[in-house]
């Protein structure tokens, strides 16, 4: 939560492995490991995962999982005790959650036997929730005391390779990140085209909302794969759709003040 406010910060239910990534970072803050290392190692962390769901193995999946949550909430830290932060490591973070999110799923369906088209809606349902609460933390942290200088409210151009990264790279990553992201991106603005002109939203909307981020999925997921209810998960994640609208008509309704 280090990009935002004292008075913004908020319990983040996604966010259980803070303290553990502060500490690692810490500990790697003067080593040759890079950020992008980091997020290499959270990829192999969740390909592991997927290989576990397909060998049934599920609790040990379970534990990749979480521990994949842990890893990936060490290389943003890293970058910022390092002073190296970079639109590549941004976007190659992303684009790694996307695609083992898919991956998640689909070898859920393989070991559940479950309809890989429901799989997929699954998926998309997933990401529609994700993209909701990033919709509204980015916000957050743009208005926030001191801003955010990798993240965008809109990510509509590509940006300016910071030092240290290459255009090119930030090129490529960046086209592959909107074909990946851009509808889902479309959408929750599309239900939500206001939400960015308000004041900061208040800690218990955030915590709310917090439900949808990508740890806190990854946890669900994996205490249902501990406790034998991968039957479960694809439908689960259908269903726990039904909050985006919830979401959106309480920040309509009760958070609507206009930034003058």
């Amino acid at each position: 939560m280090s990009k935002l406010s004292a008075e913004e910060k908020f319990f983040d239910l996604s966010d259980y492995g803070r303290s553990i990534a502060n500490v690692c970072a810490e500990r790697l803050k003067f080593t040759n490991v890079t950020p992008i290392h980091i997020t290499l190692l959270f990829g192999i962390c969740g390909l592991c995962a997927v290989i576990c769901i397909i060998n049934s193995y599920f609790i040990t999946a379970g534990i990749l999982l979480i521990l994949k949550s842990i890893i990936d909430a060490i290389d943003g830290e890293l970058a910022r005790l390092k002073q190296t932060p970079s639109y590549s490591g941004r976007y190659l973070d992303s684009i790694f959650d996307i695609i083992l999110n898919f991956l998640f799923l689909m070898a859920i369906c393989f070991s559940s036997q479950t309809s890989y088209i429901v799989g997929f809606i699954a998926f998309v349902c997933m990401q529609l929730q994700g993209t909701l609460y990033n919709y509204y933390y980015v916000i957050l942290r743009t208005n926030s005391v001191g801003g955010d200088t990798t993240s965008k409210i809109f990510e509509t151009k590509t940006p300016t390779a910071l030092p240290g990264e290459k255009q090119q790279t930030v090129n490529v990553l960046f086209m592959v990140y909107r074909t990946l992201y851009g509808m889902y991106d479309k959408v929750i603005y599309t239900l939500d085209r206001k939400a960015y002109n308000v004041l900061p939203f208040p800690n218990w909307f955030m915590t709310l909302v917090s439900i949808y981020g990508l740890g806190f999925q990854l946890l669900i997921m994996a205490l249902m794969l501990a406790f034998g209810f991968i039957n479960y998960i694809v439908i689960f994640f259908i269903g726990y759709s039904v909050f985006i609208l919830l979401f959106i008509g309480i920040r309509k309704q009760f958070i609507n003040h206009r930034i003058n």
